[in-house]
C-alpha cells in the first residue's frame, strides 16, 4: 500500500462541479461551519491527507450520486474514491444520462454489478457471488455500481435508471452491523457507501484494499467527529494502527 499526496479524484471533481452550480454555499445540517480541508473535509488540525491509503485493485467503482451527496461533508462515497484508483462518479437525474457513465458501463473491460438489495429485484437478475478471477469472461473484470444516496432515494434511482436493466444486481448478505456514526439510520443494517464498497472489494478478493478502506472510514469518523465536538485530534487510535500496519505490509 503507498500514501499518495491528494491529488483531486472523480468525487473530488463531480463536487466541484456541483458546487459551482450552486446559487449559496451548502452547510452540514448540524455540522461544524468553520473551514474545512479541501481534499479530506475535516478541520485543518485533523486534516487526514496523509494518511490517504491507495491499494492496487483489479476492480472498479462507479458511484452514482444523488444530487447533494457530492457536497455532503460526511459523504463515504468520496473514501472509496481516495482507496480504489479506478473510481468513477457521476451525479444522478431521472431526466438525463450523463454520455460518459454509458461509455464507462459499454467499455469492454468491465462487467458491471448493480450492488442493490435482492428483495426488491427480479429473481433471474440477482447474484450473491461473484465468479474467481479466473472464471471471469475473458477481459473482463467487475465494475460496482454503487447508488451513492438515502435509502428513499436509492429505490427511486433504482426504478428510474432503464439503462443498469441488463446488469446483474449482486445482493450482499453482510454479517456485521455498520459502524458508520455520522449519519443516523433506523436500522442497523443499512450500510454506508463506503462499507458497501468494502464488502464488495472483500467479495472480489480484494482483501487488502478492504481492510484499507474499512480503517480509512474509521479513521475519517474519528477526525470528522472529534473536529465537530471540538475535541484535539487523535492519531495514535486503534483504526490509525490498523491502518499503518496495512501500510507496512
Amino acid at each position: 500500500m503507498s500514501t499518495v499526496p491528494s491529488l483531486p479524484h472523480a468525487v473530488h471533481r463531480l463536487r466541484a462541479a456541483r458546487l459551482a452550480r450552486s446559487a449559496k454555499p451548502f452547510l452540514a445540517r448540524g455540522g461544524m461551519k468553520a473551514e474545512r480541508c479541501p481534499d479530506c473535509r475535516v478541520a485543518p488540525a485533523h486534516c487526514i491527507c496523509a494518511l490517504r491509503p491507495q491499494v492496487p485493485t483489479r476492480v472498479g467503482v462507479c458511484l452514482l450520486m444523488a444530487d447533494i451527496e457530492p457536497i455532503k461533508p460526511s459523504n463515504t462515497g468520496w473514501l472509496i474514491a481516495d482507496v480504489v484508483a479506478d473510481t468513477w462518479a457521476f451525479g444522478w437525474a431521472r431526466t438525463e444520462v450523463d454520455p460518459a457513465l454509458l461509455e464507462l458501463l459499454a467499455d469492454p473491460q468491465w462487467q458491471p454489478y448493480v450492488v442493490f438489495p435482492g428483495e426488491f429485484v427480479a429473481e433471474g437478475r440477482v447474484v450473491n457471488t461473484l465468479p474467481p478471477p479466473q472464471d471471469m469472461a475473458p477481459g473482463k473484470k467487475p465494475l460496482f455500481i454503487l447508488l451513492d444516496a438515502t435509502w428513499p432515494e436509492a429505490r427511486k434511482m433504482f426504478r428510474k435508471s432503464p439503462y443498469l436493466d441488463r446488469f446483474p444486481v449482486l445482493s450482499l448478505q453482510p454479517e456485521q452491523i455498520s459502524r458508520y456514526r455520522l449519519r443516523r439510520s433506523r436500522r442497523d443494517d443499512h450500510f454506508c457507501t463506503s462499507e458497501v464498497g468494502a464488502l464488495c472489494l472483500d467479495m472480489a478478493g480484494e482483501t487488502r484494499a478492504a481492510q484499507a478502506l474499512e480503517a480509512w472510514l474509521d479513521v475519517f469518523s474519528l477526525h470528522y467527529l472529534r473536529a465537530k465536538n471540538q475535541l484535539p485530534p487523535l492519531w495514535d487510535s486503534e483504526a490509525h494502527q490498523r491502518l499503518q500496519a496495512l501500510r507496512t505490509l
